[in-house]
């Protein structure tokens, strides 16, 4: 029986592109679409200020669980509004910076006390969230709960689709969008395109009216 050699083996692998796909084999959604987010994001506002404030952070950035988790006071440039991320997906050591909002960084500063822990060489290096994976999703799933999103979307990936799709539908590069999320190809970010956007919905308007007129 033939045998491939490793290098074929590599090229013969799927792409993760061409497998990843934004809905389920039976159909069902992954990702949050913009009403479900804005009803995640009010639930976040009433939680106790550490689970709100990961849960910001986790929709306004794209992030995984265990990148967020990482975080420690030195991620931040608060003058900047930028958090960095260590790309725990890579084989190879890679960080990627990505903007939030003022209001955000600014409410981080003042619960966390940024700006003096990270004048202390060894607070700067402490984690801001010491909790589990586990705890990380409960606490999630708890917001979507509360937020009455059910579905395969109802968890933190579905806020990480979410910020995927919508970072595309606001107009951002789709380079760019790929180095807020770090892939590692940009045929898997430009998957999130596929989805239906306001521009789309305005064009099948009218069509609607044309065809009723």
């Amino acid at each position: 029986m033939f045998q491939p050699p490793p290098w074929m083996e590599v090229a013969l692998k799927p792409d993760f592109a061409e497998t990843f796909s934004l809905y389920s084999p039976a159909g069902s959604r992954k990702y949050l679409n913009a009403a479900e987010r804005q009803r995640a994001l009010a639930v976040m506002a009433k939680l106790p200020r550490d689970q709100a404030l990961f849960g910001l952070v986790l929709a306004w950035t794209g992030a995984r669980v265990s990148e967020v988790l990482a975080l420690t006071p030195a991620s931040f440039q608060i003058e900047s509004g930028i958090v960095a991320f260590r790309t725990l997906k890579r084989r190879r050591h890679c960080v990627r910076e990505v903007p939030i909002p003022p209001e955000l960084i600014l409410e981080l500063d003042r619960y966390f006390q940024l700006s003096a822990m990270q004048r202390d060489p060894q607070e700067a290096d402490h984690r801001l969230w010491p909790w589990s994976r586990v705890t990380a999703w409960r606490h999630i799933k708890r917001v979507m709960s509360f937020a009455h999103v059910v579905g395969r979307q109802a968890c933190p990936r579905g806020l990480r689709h979410a910020f995927g799709v919508g970072t595309l539908q606001a107009g951002v590069p789709l380079n760019l969008a790929q180095r807020w999320l770090g892939h590692s190809r940009i045929s898997t970010t430009a998957i999130y395109a596929a989805v239906s956007g306001p521009e789309e919905t305005a064009f099948a308007a009218r069509y609607w009216r044309s065809r009723t007129s």
